[in-house]
């Protein structure tokens, strides 16, 4: 893999890297009994960690609640996808041949093969090989503040719980298939509709709808 190459990433257990890209739909295709999900899963919790100790030790002035919320942009999936794409782990996605995504879907692997392949790296060089390649593909995106995800519910919240006001999301709207609908919810402070928000789940909604109804505050 030229990425490895391009990182100075020498494997011991190749296997890795090829199972990290390696879709259920292209398993199932080809009897495989493994697919790329377990590497995610240990992924996510390995970039947690890295991405938690240099906000740690970036940010000193920064308590709990605000180190997650910091964290919780660099680890969305907007910022997965942004970090996978950048390094073309997109091109090494093998998935089934009559597999029918949406681009939701396909932007949901991409995001996660970025996961894969730390876990796969993780397992194979250690913690310190991980620390090394993210100080080069995600660090300069921490020290550049660059803005992926905002929780503008969490910031509804806080104002409302201040301000004694009653906060709620209702469903206004939903269409589409059961594997891509839409839903709009609305944002209902003290029983008035303060925005409306449109999005791919509930809870994309519900940000949307959350961040008009800070504008009218």
């Amino acid at each position: 893999m030229k990425l490895l190459d391009k990182f100075g990433i020498k494997p011991n257990d190749i296997h890795l890297y090829e199972l990290a890209f390696l879709h259920e739909s292209y398993s199932h295709e080809n009897d495989l009994s493994e697919c790329y999900e377990r590497l995610e899963f240990l992924g996510d919790a390995v970039l947690d960690l890295v991405v938690s100790e240099f906000l740690y030790k970036m940010d000193p002035g920064s308590n709990e609640g605000e180190l997650t919320q910091i964290r919780a942009n660099f680890v969305c999936k907007q910022a997965l996808h942004t970090y996978s794409t950048e390094l073309g782990l997109d091109q090494y996605i093998k998935m089934g041949a009559g597999a029918q995504l949406t681009k939701r879907e396909v932007d949901s692997v991409v995001a996660d093969v970025f996961e894969s392949f730390i876990g796969a790296l993780y397992l194979d060089q250690g913690l310190e090989k991980i620390k090394e390649f993210l100080s080069q593909t995600v660090l300069p995106h921490i020290e550049q503040k660059d803005v992926f995800f905002y929780d503008y519910k969490s910031e509804l919240n806080q104002l409302c719980n201040h301000e004694s006001l009653n906060l709620t999301y209702d469903l206004i709207h939903e269409e589409g298939e059961p594997h891509d609908k839409t839903f709009t919810m609305a944002a209902i402070i003290n029983g008035k509709n303060y925005g409306t928000g449109t999005g791919s789940s509930k809870k994309e909604a519900e940000q949307n709808a959350a961040k008009k109804a800070l504008t009218k505050f």
